[in-house]
């Protein structure tokens, strides 16, 4: 068995993975894993603007802007049917941080992959979490590539970057809570509207989003609850069509392009997060440890600053290069203050934006929301 050595192991090569692992690279040997051997087609692809202060402090500004054609597009703000039919709009014309960027998912998660290995990161693609323990103040984790070649990594400090699933701190017997059943439903198809600006609609069992993102290609999802609709619907494309039918700015865009539609099913969307977030010589990091309501359009944010905040408490509490007992409990401590503090607030503006749609207060889909 193939034996490897690092400071820090990080499980998960998306967003957060990727950013911790630049971060730190300049301090610790840092040894980054994924599953997938490529990033895979996801929906989420707004950038918000205050990423651009993360972009700058690790220097990937300029190399992220060399790219722009193929890597996102400037989106000057969101227009919404939400509390009424007129529109509203919120441009990011006076953002200090300039314009959001809505983004190609997997070619930004794959330039972020490609940015940790030209700094340094021994990165190891198309292998995943096996098996791990905890023996003389180190990890001792072992992995299996997907032609079931087991490599043991020993590493002084564990990062569960692995999203939603927290593959790691579910091993360690870590319960994850959901507070609600939201799944977002999703296409993709060629943008033939001037307006590039993102949408939301409200509707009376959920809610429709669409954006505009690279190569002239449109984003559309429909999010509700998932006991709420027929399983069938969200099985095939005829089926999303016709949900789509009531909503006149979603179908209107939809029945341009019918044949060019590529239909990618359901996917998870609801709260959730970890009972327990940090333990001995770990962290999860990101939707790992809780995961936004994509209305928020803080997913992303949330994975790089969460990042950099997890860097600068490793940094500070220099618990991997010279590990005491006392500055373990204090940087656990720190970070699951740091996570919660996170959760509260976002928990409040989640509600407090559900509950200024008020037209369909008796439908269940608004109704669990206003009673938060």
């Amino acid at each position: 068995m193939v034996q490897t050595e690092t400071d820090i192991l990080i499980i998960g090569g998306g967003i957060a993975g990727c950013i911790a692992a630049i971060s730190l690279v300049d301090t610790h040997t840092v040894t980054l894993i994924d599953k997938l051997e490529h990033p895979k087609e996801r929906i989420g692809e707004s950038l918000a603007p205050a990423t651009q202060r993360i972009l700058r402090e690790l220097h990937l500004v300029d190399d992220l802007q060399s790219h722009q054609e193929s890597l996102y597009i400037q989106n000057l703000g969101m227009q919404s049917y939400w509390g009424s039919d007129q529109v509203h709009i919120v441009d990011h014309l006076r953002n200090p941080d300039g314009l959001s960027k809505s983004l190609d998912r997997k070619a930004f998660e794959e330039f972020l992959r490609e940015s940790a290995v030209s700094r340094g990161v021994h990165c190891i693609w198309h292998t995943k979490l096996h098996h791990s323990r905890f023996e003389a103040n180190q990890w001792l984790v072992t992995t299996k590539s997907v032609d079931q070649q087991e490599q043991c990594i020993k590493a002084k400090f564990v990062i569960d970057a692995t999203g939603r699933q927290s593959h790691f701190a579910r091993s360690q017997g870590i319960k994850r809570l959901s507070i609600d059943k939201l799944i977002a439903c999703w296409v993709t198809l060629p943008n033939t509207e001037e307006n590039k600006m993102s949408t939301i609609t409200a509707t009376e069992h959920g809610w429709w989003y669409t954006a505009v993102v690279p190569q002239n290609k449109r984003v559309i999802a429909f999010q509700t609850d998932s006991d709420l609709v027929d399983k069938s619907t969200f099985k095939d494309l005829n089926s999303f069509l016709k949900l789509a039918k009531d909503t006149t700015q979603i179908s209107a865009i939809l029945d341009k392009n019918k044949a060019a539609i590529k239909f990618h099913g359901t996917v998870a969307a609801n709260s959730t997060r970890l009972e327990q977030v940090v333990g001995q010589q770990w962290a999860a990091l990101g939707d790992a440890a809780i995961s936004f309501d994509p209305l928020s359009s803080q997913g992303m944010f949330h994975a790089m600053a969460s990042a950099m905040q997890l860097k600068n408490l490793l940094i500070d509490s220099a618990i991997i290069h010279r590990h005491t007992n006392q500055k373990e409990a204090v940087f656990q401590k720190r970070y699951t203050l740091q996570i919660h503090a996170i959760w509260d607030q976002y928990l409040h503006h989640k509600n407090i934006f559900y509950k200024a749609e008020t037209r369909w207060k008796e439908s269940p889909f608004w109704k669990r929301r206003h009673l938060n």
